[in-house]
């Protein structure tokens, strides 16, 4: 996601969410019961990821890109969320994503890692494993009836492990090359914060509309943002499905003496069943 699509993606949350302020701000009473009243919520979901991206060896000067270089391409995951309400406005929960893709290629250009040289035209077999958990807490500044607006804080755990490695072999231009192999592992803990809504669509729980944008600008270390839009469908008290889309989740971390770098992009659909108790 590039800065001006984060920045287009962001300004739609926020424009969904000043509407629906703004017709809250005309509620005349207290409705008896909210439509998302709850206090335990589970999501389980099926995430399509697109990832894109480089990542860097510890004093690597160069960059490798994960789709041109490694031929990473989409893949099926998990998504998973538990949301605690304990009193109307304020939650605890956890997410968990885990981002794991592997791909075997054959190296259209000679390029290092962790220090390690990949010559042009190895086979190689690489590996990306992220598991992505984020603890947070929400504030629901704005809840009615018909939904709410929260702001949510919560600190993104990045554990990260990339591998590459050749056998030995002989290239197509007859040259033998020893077998070859590098890694690096990454933990990277980032706070991030941003609005939360949620907004049926009509004065039923049938049909409602949510979303959220966080982010944070860490200088030297790196940042992070991510958008996230969802439709939902009540089919009972306790269930609701989802379709949606990851607008995009960007991190950056940047490269050090003693840490590998890593620029990844992960979007794509969402779809999953929601449970309320």
């Amino acid at each position: 996601m590039t800065a001006r699509e984060s920045h287009v993606a962001m300004s739609k949350v926020v424009a969904i969410a000043a509407l629906f302020a703004a017709s809250c701000s005309h509620a005349a009473e207290t409705p008896k019961e909210d439509f998302d009243a709850y206090r335990l919520r589970i999501d389980a979901g099926w995430f399509y990821s697109d990832p894109t991206g480089t990542i860097h060896g510890a004093n690597d000067s160069g960059s490798i890109d994960l789709n041109k270089d490694l031929g990473f391409n989409s893949y099926p995951t998990f998504s998973g969320k538990v949301d605690w309400k304990f009193t109307r406005k304020n939650h605890l929960y956890v997410t968990i994503i885990p981002l794991d893709t592997s791909r075997q290629t054959i190296l259209n250009r000679t390029f290092t890692f962790q220090g390690q040289t990949f010559d042009a035209g190895l086979t190689t077999s690489s590996s990306l494993n992220t598991l992505a958990v984020a603890p947070g807490y929400e504030y629901d500044f704005i809840r009615r009836k018909r939904g709410h607006i929260g702001v949510a804080l919560q600190m993104d755990l990045f554990n990260t492990t990339a591998k590459i490695s050749a056998a030995a072999q002989v290239t197509g231009d007859g040259a033998h090359h020893d077998a070859v192999s590098a890694s690096g592992s990454l933990l990277a803990p980032i706070p991030v914060a941003g609005p939360d809504f949620r907004l049926y669509l009509t004065n039923s729980p049938r049909v409602f509309v949510d979303g959220n944008v966080l982010g944070m600008y860490l200088f030297g270390y790196g940042n992070f943002i991510s958008a996230a839009g969802n439709v939902g469908v009540t089919l009972s008290k306790h269930f609701a499905i989802l379709a949606g889309y990851q607008l995009g989740s960007h991190l950056v971390v940047n490269n050090d003496h003693d840490r590998i770098g890593l620029r990844l992009i992960q979007k794509g659909a969402l779809v999953g069943l929601q449970t309320s108790f």
